[in-house]
């Protein structure tokens, strides 16, 4: 068992300050965690990876210790679940629901400055939701964020189909296609990542900076998983840089 999971094991154990539901179906749910003292708090709305896929383990457990590491670092986070392919999700209902978790964290009373970060799956969902607008600043781990580039099966379950059969959807859902975003952008992407390429990242980074977006592209020596470890120096730069950004 890696020390990661052991950590996730035991979040299991924080309570966070309110449960929230925004939809009927069973993965439309979140917690709200809040920092001591009196708010508002800038927000970070937190959306965990798995390929979009129903099917993987991984839920917003696994994003919990960095969630309680930002908590740490004095952010409200809203750390999600969402609907995904094989459980009622792909086009639309994944991308409705990033949207709708915009909106969900602006309406808590904490809330003051608002950020969505997600890793892998949940990063390319941060980076549609800051298109979709409602948010400060926005920080993408490992993104696929280019979905036309290559288009797997885990994008193809996605959207529906591949890129020359539904164009319209893939303008709208590939956040390369959505730039400029308008909103302070943080990309991390481990160098030795054999998930996700870097280089998905690098051309991100290099297209937002063309359109005039403000862009911070980090590449630390790490893994896909690595990123999502508060322990590890890959996660270092994210409060750090969400502290200058949402404060």
């Amino acid at each position: 068992m890696t020390p990661l999971l052991l950590r996730v094991i035991r979040s299991g154990l924080a309570r966070p300050a309110r449960r929230l539901r925004y939809g009927s179906h069973r993965d439309q749910n979140a917690e709200l965690f809040l920092p001591a003292g009196a708010g508002p708090f800038p927000l970070v709305v937190v959306l965990h990876g798995g390929w979009w896929q129903a099917r993987r383990t991984r839920t917003k457990l696994y994003t919990r210790p960095l969630s309680l590491d930002l908590v740490a670092h004095g952010f409200a986070v809203l750390n999600a679940e969402y609907r995904r392919v094989g459980g009622g999700g792909g086009w639309p209902a994944t991308f409705e629901d990033a949207r709708v978790l915009v909106s969900l964290a602006r309406d808590q009373p904490e809330a003051a400055q608002l950020a969505v970060l997600g890793h892998s799956a949940g990063a390319h969902l941060a980076l549609y939701a800051a298109a979709e607008g409602g948010v400060d600043a926005v920080v993408a781990l490992a993104a696929p964020s280019d979905l036309e580039v290559h288009p797997d099966l885990e994008i193809l379950a996605l959207m529906g189909g591949p890129p020359d059969a539904l164009p319209e959807r893939y303008a709208s859902g590939s956040p390369i296609r959505r730039l400029p975003l308008g909103v302070p952008t943080l990309l991390v992407h481990g160098t030795r990542d054999d998930v996700v390429p870097p280089r998905r990242s690098r051309d991100f980074a290099s297209a937002a900076r063309a359109a005039g977006d403000d862009v911070t592209l980090v590449e630390p020596d790490a893994d896909h998983r690595q990123l999502i470890d508060p322990r590890h120096p890959a996660w270092a730069p994210v409060p750090a840089w969400l502290r200058e950004r949402c404060h």
